[in-house]
């Protein structure tokens, strides 16, 4: 699935876009029987650890485990791992990067379960990327790294969508005064944010977005009654990444098939 000019050029303009309908309906019920076998696994492990080739980030709720997310969730639940190599995703990040190839560094789920309290506060993913001397190198120029985040049930106003500041993804590298996910955050938006600017983002199960790691974003609890699950994958450019992250086959290199 390549993309056009047009989102190519609003992608380094604004960001980040966002395409629907990438994956119909019979596959995203796939996807969601993985999420809830994942669910399963980790109400039975009941605090972080790895397990099965995923790394499972727990923490115990008032009325049931809270699952924040599981990293490289391709490890124990293959077809999500399918999905990380899809062309449909794969294709506009390699046009992104400028590659012809890219490194594999993320494939995780990420759960916002009604009332859990899962929230990510306002960072840049580069922060997760570049973690010291000698761990990240931007080789191509425009930060060298495409995340992607699947809807895996439709996002709501209310169910924790993710939030965008347009034009963000042109200031470089910024402290916001952000923690490390699993440290409290504080919900307060940076002054150096113009509000007219921060867009929040809704959209059907099957929607792909695709955001750089300059790009601000955040997203905040579930208030719904409804599950908000989206599929992350993210991809450097080869050679960028010198950290090892957890997980079964993470890492790997993939190129389109002929």
């Amino acid at each position: 699935m390549k993309l056009t000019q047009q989102q190519i050029d609003d992608f380094h303009d604004i960001g980040w876009i966002a395409i629907p309908d990438v994956f119909n309906p019979a596959e995203i019920e796939v996807m969601r029987n993985c999420f809830d076998d994942l669910f399963a696994r980790a109400r039975k492990l009941r605090t972080t650890q790895l397990s099965d080739g995923s790394y499972f980030v727990l923490a115990e709720g008032k009325d049931d485990i809270i699952v924040k997310r599981v990293v490289w969730a391709g490890g124990c639940q293959p077809e999500l791992l399918k999905v990380g190599e899809d062309p449909r995703i794969l294709e506009p990040a390699l046009q992104l990067l400028g590659s012809d190839s890219a490194d594999h560094l993320l494939n995780q789920a990420h759960f916002k379960r009604p009332g859990d309290g899962v929230r990510f506060d306002w960072h840049q993913d580069i922060i997760h990327r570049d973690r010291g001397p000698g761990t990240w190198q931007d080789l191509n120029g425009c930060g060298s790294y495409i995340q992607t985040a699947l809807c895996v049930d439709d996002m709501t106003e209310e169910n924790g969508p993710l939030m965008f500041v347009n034009g963000s993804s042109n200031w470089g590298r910024v402290d916001f005064g952000q923690h490390d996910y699993d440290e409290e955050y504080d919900s307060h938006i940076p002054e150096m944010f113009e509000n007219e600017k921060i867009v929040t983002v809704t959209g059907r199960a099957g929607t792909l977005l695709l955001f750089g790691p300059y790009t601000a974003h955040a997203s905040f609890e579930n208030t719904s009654k409804t599950l908000r699950r989206v599929l992350i994958n993210g991809y450097a450019y080869p050679g960028a990444n010198h950290f090892v992250y957890p997980g079964e086959g993470s890492g790997r290199t993939l190129r389109l098939s002929k």
